[in-house]
């Protein structure tokens, strides 16, 4: 999507390409133009305040499986001020960037990859994702955001170009490429060219725009195959667009899909070039093996309604398409393991409808025995060996399904992952599937990467029934097991997987290498396998005629795809291994992957890609980071940060950052609202720092809001140490949602991993019925569904400053909706360096409990001079206590986060004694959450 967002925040232009699950690629075409007259003119009458999208081009290049993308966008301000667009291009979860370059004003502003480490150093930036600019984010089920904002001079253009690669995966006999388009106006120059070259020859290809009608996507798309090479090119003029004639708005709203596969007369396609080697394998008129299979299935509570019911409907369709000479049961587990038959049963059609009988009658349980269910379905399999030797010899395969994490029998992590590899010992793949996200995703991708399978998410949609068929459709046709793929031990230096459990129908497997100086001569591939009923062996030798001729024709782009194709493998396969270790080991694989994604230029987990040249208003950099894993559900706005566009402009001094505050009171100082008395109360706290305070704690649903002390040496001798809050918890345990806010950055759910934000971002989350909302640099507000409404203020300061480190303002917008049982230093109108917003004199007479819910007042005589003849001392009568006060004034950021505004106050002196219910040290917790 390249997105041109207007100064005030609404939409200029929209424009969307999201690059889906990438597979494959065709054709050849050609589409009309218009004239540059009719182009500026048909651009002006698009533009929105000035700005429009000139072009933008999708280009990908195939060469032998390895694809290689291009998206290229131009956006125009023709406005007389600057204007801010953003460049956003979704791309699939297993591509890496490799290259990023805008060009602004006659100045280039390129990529350089570098490991996250030496860019923080480099950059100054906090070592976390959430301060990345030009940030990857998870976005859907297949693929990832790639999102940057900038600035754009007035009557000035700007370029995006983004380079990203992968090695493309043949699936269901075809490779398959999916862009996602979906422009919010109209495009002038819109074109997606795809370039296939295969040495094995094109055998079929198809391209689709199924958003289109009929008649209009056959003159808009152009196809073409021949021998090696295929062509698509997409290209709809405005005019085509259109939704009617007089129309603004777009018919591009859906997904553009190009499907091939390469011909398969030879058993052999072994490439070699610049001394790496590609082989693909994927035999073909092959007899399909019978397989012996075993469901397991989650039938705990959490798998109730929608899931259960999807999950009844995907095993019947499964059931009903299984061959009669395949072998089944089926394996229950919830608090206990239960099994259909308890043994493999054939596959005939009073087996299956009894089958399927049973699927739909069994009930939910309550826990889940993860551990038991998955040993019953191993044992079930291993069974075949002894009782039924007959079907030793099919094609064995267990598949589990689950939602949630265990919790009844063997729990611990890292020994079911023993029990089961130890239980399997090689024998058959496991295949996990994750049903939501808030399964643990990568501890089952890790059980299924120790036993030869691989994990899969199933996502709660209403597809989910569809998307656990199509998962079983990929493994349900095995033509060979024990597929090892053999090359001389002297000739190879580096190998990637190259022995698998089994080969499916439909499917694929590539192996790349290096090939040792001099030794091309002497090298080939040898294949053994066993099938149905025999065994499968094979020897393959480069064809050098062959390889000089596609050489001749391809150039050094063959060479240079031979080559990153292999890099591309050892760096997934790298990033897998170190998934499954720890200590030593791991630390090995990640600086193997680390050196090589250097070398090759890839934006991996490891790295980060840093834009020279260019700065934000605070003069960072902005970076582009590969997430290493999904995130978690939520709905969003942002992250955001603008960066400008001329190299020559310098960076805006701190002072000129509107919310840095330029003089606080140091200890944590509290004020109580009075509003029947048009006054205030006022307190601090002298604790040290790392100190945690209860500020918040609502005992009828556990909702809480902690704040760790940070601070400062004293300035003088003797002189108490200034504190601050530096950190804060906010908690619903009842919703497993937690919120840790310091002044670097903001973490949603930090122990399970959550996402990370910076407060550079504009942001809103939505998760469990509460709401955060990120205003960039300023604040940050938590709205709790049926509980209360807070805001946490940012105070920055900078070098000089008589405060040495930044830090957070805490204070309640809304608390009428908690409890009355709700205590803690800041129950209502009480916060920390920010005073909370009073209820008014008409609504507080609600509230029943807490130590300042209820209205109280409090009598002031006695006025007389004190210690500091501008403050005077008084004697106070407060909840039936009598204490010694002074007069004085306390800084109020509530409106004015910056400079505050002087508030007068009663101070209670030691720690607010005679004023908070008991000590101040009872209000003391051991933990953040």
């Amino acid at each position: 999507m390249v997105d041109a967002m207007g100064l005030r925040g609404r939409p200029l232009c929209v424009y969307l390409v999201s690059l889906l699950a990438m597979q494959a690629m065709p054709a050849l075409a050609s589409a009309t133009g218009r004239s540059k007259s009719s182009e500026k003119r048909q651009a002006v009458d698009t533009a929105v305040d000035g700005v429009f999208i000139r072009s933008l081009k999708v280009n990908c290049k195939v060469t032998s499986r390895f694809a290689h993308y291009v998206v290229t966008s131009q956006v125009v301000n023709t406005a007389s001020e600057a204007r801010e667009v953003a460049f956003d291009v979704e791309i699939p979860k297993t591509a890496f960037i490799s290259d990023f370059a805008i060009t602004a004003d006659g100045n280039a502003f390129i990529g350089d990859i570098k490991d996250k480490v030496t860019a923080w150093k480099q950059y100054r930036k906090a070592a976390i994702s959430g301060e990345n600019a030009g940030l990857v984010r998870a976005s859907g089920r297949t693929m990832e955001k790639f999102t940057i904002h900038l600035n754009v001079n007035p009557h000035s253009k700007v370029t995006f170009q983004l380079t990203y690669e992968e090695v493309l995966k043949r699936s269901l006999m075809q490779y398959e490429i999916v862009i996602k388009v979906k422009p919010k106006q109209l495009v002038h120059h819109f074109e997606i060219d795809v370039d296939i070259f295969e040495p094995q020859g094109i055998s079929k290809l198809d391209a689709q725009a199924p958003f289109l009608p009929k008649e209009l996507a056959a003159q808009t798309i152009k196809k073409s195959f021949s021998g090696k090479k295929g062509h698509v090119l997409f290209r709809p003029t405005v005019g085509q667009q259109q939704s009617c004639p007089t129309c603004s708005t777009s018919l591009l709203n859906g997904d553009f899909k190009v499907t091939y596969d390469v011909s398969r007369d030879e058993i052999c396609d072994l490439l070699v070039a610049n001394n790496h080697f590609a082989h693909f394998f994927a035999p073909q008129n092959l007899t399909n093996m019978n397989k012996n299979v075993v469901f397991v299935i989650d039938i705990s509570g959490s798998m109730k309604g929608q899931k259960v019911k999807q999950t009844k409907e995907a095993l019947l369709q499964i059931l009903g398409d299984m061959q009669p000479g395949d072998y089944f049961d089926l394996v229950l587990f919830g608090s206990r393991v239960q099994s259909w038959k308890g043994s493999l049963v054939q596959a005939s059609e009073a087996n299956l409808q009894a089958a399927q009988d049973f699927v739909r009658g069994f009930s939910l349980d309550e826990a889940t025995n993860l551990n038991g269910g998955l040993l019953r379905g191993i044992e079930i399999l291993n069974k075949v060996r002894e009782s039924l030797p007959e079907l030793s010899n099919h094609a064995s395969i267990l598949i589990m399904l689950t939602d949630g994490d265990p919790t009844e029998g063997v729990t611990d992590r890292s020994q079911i992952l023993k029990n089961v590899r130890s239980a399997i010992q090689g024998r058959f793949p496991l295949y996990n599937l994750g049903f939501g996200h808030n399964v643990d995703f990568n501890f089952l991708e890790v059980m299924s990467m120790e036993n030869n399978g691989r994990a899969q998410r199933i996502y709660e949609d209403r597809d989910a029934a569809q998307q656990l068929q199509g998962f079983y459709s990929q493994v349900a046709k095995p033509l060979l097991v024990d597929v090892e793929l053999q090359y001389p031990q002297d000739a190879v230096l580096a190998l990637t997987q190259h022995r698998h459990k089994q080969y499916y129908e439909g499917s694929e497997i590539v192996v790349a290498g290096r090939i040792a100086d001099n030794k091309k001569g002497s090298f080939k591939a040898d294949v053994k396998a066993h099938g149905e009923g025999q065994e499968f062996r094979t020897t393959c030798l480069v064809d050098e005629e062959e390889m000089k001729k596609l050489l001749r024709e391809r150039g050094h782009m063959l060479e240079n795809h031979v080559e990153r194709l292999w890099a591309y493998l050892t760096i997934q396969e790298l990033l897998a291994k170190r998934m499954k270790v720890d200590g030593e080991e791991r630390a090995n694989l990640s600086s193997q992957a680390l050196k090589m994604s250097l070398a090759y230029q890839f934006v991996t987990p490891l790295t980060s890609m840093s834009i020279r040249g260019m700065a934000d208003q605070d003069g960072l950099k902005p970076t582009i980071d590969k997430p290493s894993e999904d995130s978690p559900p939520m709905e969003m706005l942002g992250p955001r940060r603008t960066f400008v566009l001329s190299a020559s402009q310098p960076s805006p001094t701190h002072s000129s950052i509107p919310d840095q505050v330029t003089g606080v009171d140091t200890d944590p100082h509290f004020i109580i609202h009075v509003p029947q008395k048009e006054d205030a109360l006022c307190f601090n706290i002298n604790e040290e720092p790392g100190v945690i305070l209860s500020l918040v704690q609502d005992p009828n649903t556990g909702f809480s809001v902690n704040g760790q002390l940070i601070g400062n040496k004293a300035r003088n001798p003797g002189q108490h140490e200034g504190t601050y809050f530096g950190r804060l918890g906010i908690a619903n345990p009842a919703t497993d949602f937690q919120l840790e806010v310091t002044p670097k950055n903001i973490t949603l759910n930090p122990g399970s991993g959550g996402p990370v934000f910076s407060w550079r971002d504009q942001a809103a989350l939505r998760q469990d019925g509460a709401v955060v909302t990120i205003n960039k640099k300023r604040n940050l507000v938590v709205s709790v569904e049926d509980g209360a409404t807070f805001e946490v203020v940012l105070h920055r300061v900078w070098k000089g400053s008589s405060i040495p480190q930044d830090f957070l303002g805490f204070y309640v917008l809304d608390s009428h909706r908690m409890s009355a049982r709700t205590h803690g230093l800041l129950d209502t109108e009480l916060f920390a360096h920010l005073p909370l917003k009073p209820l008014s004199p008409a609504r507080s007479h609600f509230k029943t409990g807490g130590q300042f819910f209820q209205p109280f007042g409090f009598e002031v005589s006695d006025i007389r001079p004190g210690s500091d003849p501008t403050k005077p001392d008084a004697t106070m009568v407060v909840k039936n206590r009598r204490l010694t006060v002074t007069r004085g004034l306390q800084k109020d950021y509530s409106k004015d986060p910056r400079h505050g505004a002087e508030v007068s106050c009663w101070f209670i002196h030691n720690n607010g004694a005679g004023l908070i219910d008991g000590a101040h040290t009872d209000y003391i917790v051991s933990d953040i959450f």
